[in-house]
């Protein structure tokens, strides 16, 4: 071309690289990317850290929010309850005057007929245990309900004593020792206390 031909567009000088409308991505932008989900994957590490350590030093437990059991109730045995329906003998084995007759004063304000308990003095004076003596197994009950009344320590089944008091009728049979004699007080008996009972072999 002759140089009169050339105008100003000639003079512009050829671009280097690449030419048109291409945005090249911003290098910053992806560095502040990284560096956010390197802070969530430090603070998820953290507490991950921390809930281990807690556990593992047993402040969490996984059934702290289960209910407390309540403690269990140990079934212990009941007395029976009295049966005033037997007559009851008491016997004297301590010597010591009036105890027979307080004994009696204790099962008539239980609920025995006052006809059905009577009193008496046993053979010997040395009796170490008061005892509640029944006929067959069927009377255990009654003779530990009634042992339980007087402090009674001991029953005993025994076929020694029969139906003294009141012909017929069920019996028990108390003979006071002096493990009963050391606690009671004592009271001269009166009439009333000698009625139906007598001395027991």
């Amino acid at each position: 071309m002759p140089e009169s031909a050339r105008d100003r567009f000639d003079a512009i000088p050829h671009a280097q690289g690449r030419v048109g409308a291409h945005r090249a991505e911003n290098p910053g932008m992806r560095g502040w990317f990284v560096l956010l989900w390197a802070a969530v994957a430090t603070a998820v590490l953290i507490a991950v850290g921390i809930f281990a350590a807690m556990l593992a030093m047993g402040k969490i437990s996984f059934d702290s929010a289960a209910p407390t059991p309540m403690p269990s109730v140990t079934a212990t045995a009941t007395t029976p309850p009295l049966d005033a329906s037997y007559a009851v003998l008491v016997l004297n084995a301590t010597g010591a005057t009036g105890l027979a007759a307080t004994t009696r004063d204790t099962i008539v304000n239980a609920g025995f007929a006052g006809s059905a308990v009577a009193t008496g003095d046993a053979n010997t004076q040395d009796f170490a245990v008061t005892t509640v003596y029944y006929k067959t197994e069927a009377d255990k009950p009654a003779a530990q309900a009634l042992a339980a009344l007087l402090g009674a320590k001991d029953v005993a089944q025994s076929d020694t004593y029969g139906d003294d008091v009141v012909p017929g009728q069920k019996q028990l049979t108390v003979v006071l020792g002096h493990d009963l004699a050391k606690n009671a007080p004592t009271t001269e008996p009166t009439p009333a206390d000698t009625s139906g009972g007598g001395s027991a072999g």
